[in-house]
């Protein structure tokens, strides 16, 4: 499992948001690509870009050699396509998943590996347009749907945890992962390492990357230590 950085970009600062909230905002940087970079140089394998204001920019992308993954905002398959063309490695759609079935489809047909479903779950419902609608549809529901469009993974996130610092959602992510075959990117509540351990344990069920966003904001996480406790884990297994 490797860890994956959170660069959310709001009025073109770093900035980490709590449940989504735009009034619970802390700004981290100035400058998203020297922190794309700085993340690069701490040994960081991809980065996941979260354009808060979905506006289309490949300037992180730009600025570092690892794959970047870009969010926030995706409804067509041509802002899709726009990110692809800048270099973004991964296309990341939300909302448009309930809203625009077909242009994920699309995406998909064009780009089976490069596309994802952030899937952004509130009690077990699925939360749209930016987190402040919380739908009829369920999850796991929507995770097998999307498979069946052939999506090969699915970015799950606990709104309520987002930016908690409180441990992420293992059970929910489990009943995801055995739900469907799908490859998880895990998201939301990591607060330290070994929740990224616990994390881990859940490889079988298809968690092979986890987001990381306050938590090495706030020094708690460093990527080094959890590549150590991670390489500890796949040791004992």
């Amino acid at each position: 499992m490797i860890v994956v950085p959170a660069i959310d970009i709001r009025k073109g600062r770093v900035v980490r948001l709590v449940q989504g909230r735009a009034r619970e905002e802390t700004l981290y940087g100035v400058d998203p690509a020297e922190m794309a970079r700085r993340w690069e140089a701490e040994g960081a394998e991809r980065i996941h870009l979260v354009d808060l204001d979905a506006a289309i920019d490949g300037a992180v992308v730009a600025a570092v050699r690892i794959p970047v993954e870009v969010g926030g905002g995706i409804r067509t398959f041509e802002d899709a396509q726009r990110y692809r063309d800048l270099g973004a490695h991964r296309v990341i759609f939300g909302t448009a998943a309930v809203s625009r079935p077909d242009a994920v489809q699309a995406a998909v047909s064009h780009w089976p590996e490069a596309v994802a479903v952030a899937i952004d779950a509130r009690d077990g419902r699925v939360a749209v347009e930016g987190w402040n609608e919380v739908t009829d549809v369920d999850a796991l529901e929507l995770a097998a749907t999307v498979e069946g469009w052939g999506v090969v993974r699915v970015q799950f996130t606990d709104v309520r945890r987002d930016g908690t610092l409180v441990g992420p959602n293992l059970e929910a992510i489990e009943a995801l992962g055995r739900r469907t075959g799908l490859r998880i990117t895990a998201a939301g509540g990591v607060s330290d390492v070994a929740d990224l351990v616990r994390l881990a344990a859940l490889q079988p069920f298809g968690v092979d990357e986890a987001i990381v966003g306050k938590a090495l904001y706030e020094g708690r996480v460093s990527l080094a230590a959890a590549r150590k406790a991670l390489a500890g884990e796949e040791a004992t297994r």
